[in-house]
């Protein structure tokens, strides 16, 4: 196998597939890149077994072949490269890989191509075209509260609900909740319920192209493509909880506040709050919202108050100040509308202004207060 490319063309490729190459296995051939030439196309494809990724490139190609190259030490030796055009020739006999540039010349060991798991041509049910910048802010949005809690692989992952009129996003980790919904694209002819992995997710995010991009199902995968790149992800097959039922209905003591003030305001206040429980109290009265956080073991407590949109009942209630920093991150808006019920119910957060196509609907669980 032999062929010609300028690095930053391959720096490009290596920077989009190397989230898919674990850093630890069990099977050390998955901490390898397949690299297979065709003609004047190089496909480079990555696996952990549960995501492939394959990205193709053009290059100048001498001679046909395939080879399995080790991510890393190739990733980390195109990035120190200068804007130069690489040679690369592997010799399949003895594995050996030879990179030439104007300056150097690097050689290491690969494996046979042979020993790389054999990725399933995939075959999808349906084919839904999605908007490149909805689907990107709606992942990005949904990310943040997905569970990292191993005994419930199916919070692991994103719900995407994919309905004739709308497409939703679903996040918990039990804490926190987001549920995004988007009318920017539709899907008249499929209509599933599916779990994706956040890995997965993770790196659709970084992927998506401008214009629309492909999103294909069948009974335990998900594709997505993207020009010349294209994703393959297995499904997680738990059944999600339902998340609809811990949505409160009546919560309608209603706070506007300005959102970047209130989330330096806690992020400070949060600073002498319980190492362990990173609680802060809300004291909400007319017009004026007090945030307090103490540590009693080390004597240390904090207060601000800033001025708000508020008109109901005085109501005191706590949180995990790390909850409400994420949400508030994740508001592209200037104002934030909490709506609360009581001290013990879940906390409603959305953005003042919705975007267009979009409504956005964030939940955070209270801690009991230290009175």
């Amino acid at each position: 196998m032999k062929l010609s490319v300028k690095s930053s063309d391959l720096q490009k490729a290596l920077a989009k597939i190397i989230g898919v190459v674990p850093t630890r296995s069990t099977l050390p051939i998955l901490e390898n890149l397949l690299f297979d030439v065709n003609k004047n196309t190089l496909k480079i494809t990555a696996t952990d077994l549960e995501v492939s990724m394959t990205v193709s490139i053009e290059v100048k190609g001498s001679e046909d072949g395939t080879i399995a190259i080790p991510a890393k030490r190739l990733t980390d030796t195109v990035r120190a490269l200068p804007d130069t055009t690489v040679t690369l020739h592997a010799d399949a006999e003895n594995n050996r890989i030879t990179m030439k540039t104007e300056n150097g010349e690097y050689a290491l060991t690969g494996e046979s191509s042979d020993e790389f798991p054999t990725i399933p041509q995939f075959k999808g049910e349906k084919n839904l075209e999605v908007d490149a910048a909805a689907l990107q802010h709606m992942i990005g949005r949904a990310l943040f509260a997905v569970s990292a809690d191993e005994l419930r692989p199916a919070m692991m992952g994103v719900l995407l609900q994919i309905q004739p009129n709308e497409f939703r996003a679903v996040s918990t980790d039990g804490h926190r909740l987001v549920k995004i919904t988007s009318t920017a694209f539709t899907s008249p002819e499929l209509t599933r319920d599916i779990v994706v992995p956040a890995k997965a997710l993770t790196l659709v995010e970084k992927l998506v192209a401008e214009g629309s991009n492909a999103i294909s199902i069948n009974a335990s995968h998900i594709l997505f493509t993207f020009g010349s790149t294209s994703l393959t992800s297995r499904l997680i097959e738990e059944n999600y909880p339902n998340y609809e039922s811990v949505i409160p209905l009546e919560n309608d003591k209603r706070l506007i506040v300005n959102k970047d003030e209130l989330l330096r305001s806690v992020r400070r206040v949060s600073l002498y709050s319980n190492s362990a429980t990173h609680q802060v109290r809300f004291s909400l009265r007319s017009n004026e919202l007090t945030i307090t956080a103490e540590d009693i073991d080390f004597g240390t407590e904090a207060k601000e108050v800033i001025t708000c949109d508020y008109g109901a009942e005085d109501l005191d209630i706590g949180f995990n100040s790390t909850y409400v920093m994420d949400v508030l991150s994740h508001i592209d808006n200037d104002e934030a509308v909490f709506r609360f019920s009581s001290a013990t119910r879940a906390a409603i957060v959305e953005p003042h202004v919705q975007r267009e196509h979009e409504t956005v609907l964030m939940l955070v669980m209270p801690v009991r207060l230290n009175n």
